[in-house]
């Protein structure tokens, strides 16, 4: 099995955590560079990786695939170098900080001749899939109504967050926003139009710590929410149907598992416990019914066996740049509408197939 040459660029928590583990497991990636600016933290993980101080060292090394983990606003420039380098690439979300920035990357990528893809993880958590498995089957009948939320509970500054800095791509929406309206293009496709509301909630607040936003697409409606101020979470799915509703609560357990150091190697990963499972009401065999929907095993490590299908196979690349154009486009339109605080067109979106 032919083995991708990868350097990994940024070992802060995307990179430790999100995608060094299901690397590290992988007979099918081997990491033979990492870019660390000052620490050698990445040794225990690879230790005969070599550790590079700069992003121009990482390229210089003997490597087939880059994947970006540093701070948003180098994306776009370390993205640039990496496949003009010709160097295949995996950017952390956001993809970029501009739509603009985005379309550059892609044309860069098309003429390069190079794989260009964005780390849209949470495409692979137990309740997204088991959410696909649920509306595949029509269960719930024709959505009327999907509500996604991205909750957390912290009223004071968290000290080194650069995310939370002033300053362009920071902020929450840039932040948790990617997960959430990347996951409504893949269910239910491009909007007609989108009305925000982005807010600095806590008083030490530098960048936007709440956004509410709502996609309309005529019979459906989507509704995204994210804040800092959630000290008892709700629901983190709610979806109603002609047919039947589909509520769940709960976080993927694979987030809380890597941060313990735990590697992503064990036959049950990914599962969450029966008392997780969400709760879906609808009708079956012209019968009410009410039960706790299993849920399926999350794993973020099927983007990677994904993309080695594309890199080795030519599969069909799951993870598009031009996916990654649309949710910044978005986050663009919905800093826009909160602005302007008004609705607007959601104009401008690349019309490019999602479930693959």
């Amino acid at each position: 099995m032919a083995l991708i040459k990868t350097g990994l660029a940024g070992y802060g928590v995307a990179g430790k955590v999100m995608h060094a583990p299901f690397l590290k497991i992988s007979n099918q990636y081997i990491v033979t560079s990492i870019l660390e600016r000052h620490k050698n933290d990445s040794q225990q993980l690879f230790p005969s990786a070599k550790i590079v101080r700069s992003f121009e060292e990482l390229l210089s090394q003997d490597i087939d695939l880059v994947v970006i983990t540093t701070p948003n606003e180098t994306h776009f420039p370390f993205a640039e170098q990496a496949l003009l380098k010709g160097k295949h690439v995996v950017l952390e979300k956001p993809f970029t900080i501009t739509s603009k920035e985005a379309l550059k990357l892609i044309e860069i990528a098309k003429n390069q001749k190079r794989i260009l893809t964005v780390y849209q993880n949470r495409r692979y958590v137990a309740d997204f899939i088991t959410i696909k498995e649920i509306l595949g089957k029509k269960l719930l009948g024709e959505i009327h109504e999907y509500e996604a939320h991205y909750d957390r509970y912290r009223p004071g500054p968290k000290a080194g967050a650069w995310r939370e800095e002033s300053g362009p791509g920071n902020g929450i929406l840039y932040d948790l926003g990617p997960h959430l309206i990347d996951q409504a293009l893949y269910l239910f496709g491009m909007p007609k139009t989108i009305t925000a509301n982005v807010r600095l909630q806590r008083p030490h607040a530098k960048a936007d710590d709440y956004f509410d936003l709502r996609l309309d697409y005529g019979f459906l409606r989507v509704i995204l929410r994210a804040g800092m101020l959630v000290r008892e979470p709700g629901p983190r799915h709610i979806i109603h149907g002609t047919k039947g509703s589909f509520i769940k609560f709960g976080e993927d357990p694979q987030e809380a598992l890597l941060k313990q150091n735990i590697l992503p190697a064990s036959p049950d990963w990914g599962s969450e416990k029966k008392e997780q499972y969400g709760l879906l009401h609808t009708e079956i065999d012209e019968q009410d019914t009410t039960m706790r929907y299993p849920s399926l095993p999350g794993n973020f490590g099927l983007f990677y066996i994904n993309l080695y299908q594309t890199l080795i196979n030519d599969a069909e690349l799951k993870e598009k740049p031009e996916h990654g154009y649309n949710t910044v486009k978005l986050i663009e339109l919905a800093f826009e509408s909160n602005k302007a605080k008004t609705t607007l067109p959601c104009t401008e979106l690349l019309d490019v197939e999602y479930a693959v």
